[in-house]
């Protein structure tokens, strides 16, 4: 099992997120797969409790998640591509795609791509910014093509065949701040995002305003711990979303 220490930074909302999906996590010993795992911050703690598969188009952030995962131990390996480079009969019990749904065109078809790699019974989870009408700078600095209402969302997980939809709202109050935050830089950054692609934008995005120092880091971890405790008073709002659900059996 790895030290705290061993475990990769999160970012402020990367803690708040972290706070929510591992209250929804299944219990140990299930297979996992995790659809652009980024930089590796989720996928070195959930290889300490399941048998994990990540997979991440951009290169960059592939090897810093396959490194991460090789500090931390665990069971679990890092495939740099999208889901072409697994076998085609792999299956999992669990899906996960954090803050990825977002960057995807034809989110529909990501979907119901991540669904036919579930097994019968099986669960998606994942996150995503909320409100379409709070998108905003942040949300064209990272290269998202919408943000989610929740309604949108329970109706998208069931038109693709999905049942038992849960959505959890996190981030009240201070995600809220966080975002202003995000906001504030993307505007300053307007210029240089418009000239830049869509994937291009998508691809920095896992490694966009990290932590990269280790007072960061432990400034990240210690300074949203109280606002993660505060925020399970709130499930039904903030500007981010965890939706869970599951497959059918038959």
């Amino acid at each position: 099992m790895a030290t705290p220490g061993s475990l990769p930074p999160l970012s402020p909302n990367g803690w708040l997120r972290w706070d929510v999906v591992s209250r929804l996590l299944p219990p140990a010993g299930v297979d996992v797969l995790e659809v652009g795992c980024g930089q590796g911050g989720f996928a070195a703690r959930l290889a300490q409790s399941y048998d994990y598969v990540g997979v991440e188009p951009d290169s960059v952030s592939a090897g810093v998640a396959a490194d991460r995962l090789a500090t931390a131990g665990g069971r679990g390996v890092v495939h740099q591509g999208d889901l072409s480079v697994l076998d085609p009969d792999a299956r999992f019990d669990l899906v996960c795609a954090f803050e990825v749904i977002e960057h995807i065109k034809d989110d529909e078809a990501a979907l119901r791509d991540w669904v036919e790699r579930m097994r019968p019974g099986g669960w998606l989870l994942l996150s995503t910014p909320a409100f379409q009408h709070r998108f905003g700078p942040a949300d064209e600095m990272v290269g998202h093509f919408r943000r989610y209402d929740p309604d949108a969302m329970r109706r998208l997980l069931r038109e693709v065949g999905l049942e038992d939809v849960e959505l959890v709202q996190f981030g009240a109050p201070l995600g809220y701040l966080l975002e202003a935050g995000r906001n504030a830089v993307g505007r300053r950054r307007a210029a240089k995002v418009a000239a830049a692609p869509m994937s291009a934008r998508t691809d920095e995005s896992g490694r966009t305003l990290q932590p990269s120092r280790p007072l960061q880091a432990a400034a990240a971890r210690l300074g949203t711990l109280p606002f993660r405790r505060v925020q399970r008073a709130f499930p039904q709002r903030g500007p981010g979303l965890v939706a869970r659900a599951r497959k059918p059996v038959a």
